[in-house]
């Protein structure tokens, strides 16, 4: 039994959103996405939010959002990717619950958002040389915060939730 919040750290990509709505559903908490929740109680895009405040007045909003929804009991959060840049999100994150970064490759990575244009920071010449640098700026601190690290790939969505479970299960004994 996995007692307290679930909070899930890593790149654009590597599954947050997905492995959380069903890791939710199987230990039967409520699940949240940083990002969704701030597009709910704005009524925009992340997208326009990077394009009318930048970066910066997006992470600040981050940084409230993460500090209520991390005050929660038993959820399971997915986080934007970039939302352990901040030090008072990875001090809360690791607080308030148990932090599993799931991990990627470049090439998953750059898969899985090749389409997607809601993803700002992709919006670039070249986009794989984008989540290269991400990845060298944020991959120690994604391994700094986390109590588990997981490394997302081909396996199924199941699959990766139950080795989410695993070990968390592994780190209460």
């Amino acid at each position: 039994m996995i007692s307290g919040n679930i909070f899930l750290v890593g790149p654009m990509g590597a599954g947050k959103s997905t492995v959380g709505r069903q890791l939710a559903k199987v230990l039967k908490r409520s699940f949240y996405d940083s990002d969704r929740e701030i597009e709910k109680r704005t009524g925009v895009s992340i997208s326009w939010i990077f394009e009318m405040e930048g970066e910066q007045g997006f992470r600040e909003r981050e940084k409230k959002v993460i500090a209520e929804l991390t005050c929660l009991k038993n959820i399971v959060l997915a986080t934007g990717g970039g939302a352990i840049l901040a030090d008072e999100n990875r001090r809360a994150l690791r607080a308030q619950g148990h932090v599993v970064y799931l991990a990627a490759s470049e090439e998953q990575l750059l898969k899985r958002t090749s389409k997607d244009k809601n993803r700002p920071l992709l919006q670039t010449e070249d986009p794989k040389k984008k989540i290269i640098e991400l990845l060298e700026k944020r991959d120690p601190l994604y391994q700094n915060v986390a109590d588990v690290v997981l490394r997302t790939g081909e396996q199924s969505i199941q699959h990766t939730v139950s080795m989410v479970i695993k070990q968390l299960e592994e780190l209460g004994k």
